[in-house]
This record gives structure tokens, C-alpha cells and sequence, in this order.
């Protein structure tokens, strides 16, 4: 791709989706300071806050070596080497213990259900996609089952739910239909079902909804590696890059509505970046020498007829930002939320 086309694509993606959303700068960029005491995590969503809820027959790669390597030193159904992003929001930022998975809520005693439970799949979206139709609707049903009978409204009043969702319906976009014009369309109903979503866990007695940016999806090795490694893709980041400013739009409004801070955004975008940037300067941040390289490259975790690995493997993923294509090690999760707990999150 030569540099002019570099230029106009992103500018093409600003002026469609101008025409449908309108001014795409109407939300200010300010570093946000929040200060609440939640004693309980409430996870929805996908692959990045999935700590075990997707099931081995439905989704062998999680549960098969080499995942979950690092932490707990066997495949977990974390999407990783280890640690994933609910594990340190919990156990950093709020200060509990990573609050247990839905699926294993039967087997949990009091002391792990009150710090929470985790209700993400792995593979899931707003909407259905091509790997689940467990979406954010059916997680959100699982968790209002639950109040009354596991929880109570005082135990929701001091609470926090992390709402990780958007970039598998996205994927699964591109896959059945291509980039074109029509995925500012479909932009529009997932940031509508998103609002939807978010105004239903707060209705239901949440007190804190956080929903995390997009990270920047074209710098993730699926998408890097046409440029052998060296860099991201600047039309899928442009395309990001909107999509976030629309839900910077929605939780501004949202607060509006509330007239509090009930609603906020977690910057994955820009603490992926500043991490990928990180020269040594940023402390608790790692140096990638490679970041968007994954440690486990091919089919990581899976192997064919014969038993042969379809995957090469690094010998440090603590070396390495990404573990597959798509997900980050336990040490490039640790480095965005030493980052923004710098930056953006003071809870």
C-alpha cells in the first residue's frame, strides 16, 4: 500500500462515518480520575476477561497446552499464558480475589461468590458471531437470574461491572461481508446494542459500569504479520479510532442521564500503544522488542492427526507482548494495567 493510500483510506473512513454519527470530535480526550470502593466484579464479554466459563467441547485451544502455561501452570480456559485482564482489574485495582467463573458457580462456596462472578465467553459479541451466540443479552440474563437468590441489592450497590465486548462482532463482520461502506451501518446498531446493554446492568442495580476502548485491532499479529511484524495496520486502527470515539459519546451521555460518574471507559487503545512504544521509561511496563509478534505462533494449542505441533512457541513469553494472534501474555496485560493505573485509573 503506498503512502497516498495510506492518507486517503483513513480520511474516507472519517468523512462515511461522519455522515452517519456526525461530528466524531465532540468528546473531550481528558485522562479520567475515578475514585469508588467496589467490593465486587462483575465480568461480561469475551476472550480478553474469560477466565474459564468457555467449555473444552466447545473450544479445545484454551484448554490445551501451552495456554495457561505461565499461570496457574495448566490450561485454565483463559485465553493466555496466564493472567488476563479481569484478573488484574480484580486483584490490582480493586484489591479482590478474580471473582469465579459462571460455569463453575455450583462448586464455589460463599467466600469466591462474594467477590463477584465472571459471566464472559471467549469467541462472544453484542451479537451473535461466527464462534458463539452466548452474546452480551445472554450473559446479562445469566447475571439478573442470579439477583435475589445468590445476590441481594446491597451487594450489587457496591459493585463494578467490566463490560469488554465489540471487537469479535467486528471480525465477524469482515469475515461474512468484507470491508465495505456497510460496516458503518453495522457500527451503528453494536454501539446502540452496547448502550442497551450497559443501561440494562446499571437498571438491574450495578453501581459502576466500566466498559473498555477497543484496542487497536490492526496491531494485533493476525493483522501485523502482512507487514512481517513491523507494523499495525493504519486503516483497521482508523477504523477503531471512530468506532471508540462513539462510545466515548455514549458514556458521556449516559452520565449525563445519571448526573454521576456511573459510567466509564477504560483505555485499552491508547495504553496498548503506549506500551508497544515503551523504551524502558514507563516502570512495571516491559520492553517488547517485538511487540506485535505472539509468542505462540501458527494454531497455538493445537496439534494434528499425528500429535505434531501446529504452533511454534517462543521461550519467553514474558519477552512478548502478544501469546497468540490475538490475545495478549500475562505480561503484556500486567504492562497495560501498570500503564493505566498511571494514566487513567485510580480506584
Amino acid at each position: 500500500m503506498d503512502s497516498m493510500t495510506k492518507l486517503v483510506v483513513p480520511l474516507l473512513l472519517v468523512f462515511f462515518s461522519s455522515l452517519l454519527f456526525g461530528d466524531i470530535n465532540g468528546v473531550e480526550s481528558s485522562k479520567q480520575q475515578y475514585s469508588y470502593g467496589s467490593t465486587k466484579l462483575f465480568a461480561f464479554g469475551d476472550s480478553y476477561v474469560d477466565t474459564g466459563n468457555i467449555k473444552k467441547q466447545e473450544a479445545v485451544v484454551p484448554w490445551a497446552f501451552p495456554y495457561g502455561n505461565t499461570y496457574p501452570g495448566t490450561p485454565s480456559g483463559r485465553f493466555s499464558d496466564g493472567r488476563v485482564s479481569t484478573d488484574y482489574l480484580a486483584t490490582k485495582v480493586l484489591k479482590i480475589k478474580t471473582p469465579i467463573p459462571y460455569q463453575w458457580k455450583d462448586h464455589a462456596g460463599h467466600e469466591r461468590l462474594q467477590y463477584g462472578m465472571n459471566f464472559a465467553v471467549g469467541g462472544t459479541g453484542v451479537f451473535k458471531t461466527t464462534s458463539s451466540n452466548l452474546n452480551m443479552t445472554y450473559q446479562i440474563n445469566l447475571f439478573e437470574q442470579l439477583i435475589g437468590d445468590v445476590y441481594s441489592p446491597s451487594d450489587l450497590s457496591s459493585s463494578l461491572a467490566l463490560v469488554s465486548v465489540a471487537g469479535n462482532d467486528y471480525l465477524t463482520y469482515v469475515s461474512e461481508h468484507g470491508v465495505d461502506l456497510g460496516i458503518f451501518i453495522f457500527m451503528k446498531r453494536v454501539i446502540h446494542q452496547t448502550e442497551v446493554n450497559l443501561r440494562r446492568i446499571h437498571a438491574l442495580g450495578v453501581k459502576k459500569v466500566a466498559i473498555p476502548l477497543l484496542q487497536p485491532l490492526g496491531c494485533l499479529p493476525l493483522f501485523a504479520k502482512d507487514s512481517s511484524y513491523q507494523k499495525c495496520s493504519d486503516i483497521i486502527n482508523a477504523f477503531v479510532i471512530i468506532h471508540n470515539n462513539e462510545l466515548k459519546k455514549v458514556v458521556a451521555n449516559l452520565n449525563k442521564e445519571t448526573k454521576q460518574s456511573t459510567f466509564m471507559v477504560i483505555d485499552y487503545y491508547n495504553a496498548f500503544l503506549t506500551v508497544f512504544k515503551n523504551k524502558g521509561e514507563k516502570p512495571g511496563s516491559q520492553r517488547f522488542e517485538t511487540p506485535y509478534k505472539a509468542c505462540c505462533g501458527g494454531l497455538c494449542g493445537s496439534v494434528d492427526k499425528n500429535g505434531q505441533k501446529n504452533y511454534t512457541l517462543c521461550d519467553d513469553p514474558t519477552s512478548s507482548f502478544f501469546w497468540d494472534g490475538l490475545h495478549p501474555t500475562q505480561e503484556g496485560w500486567k504492562s497495560v494495567y501498570s500503564v493505566l493505573n498511571l494514566t487513567a485509573l485510580s480506584i
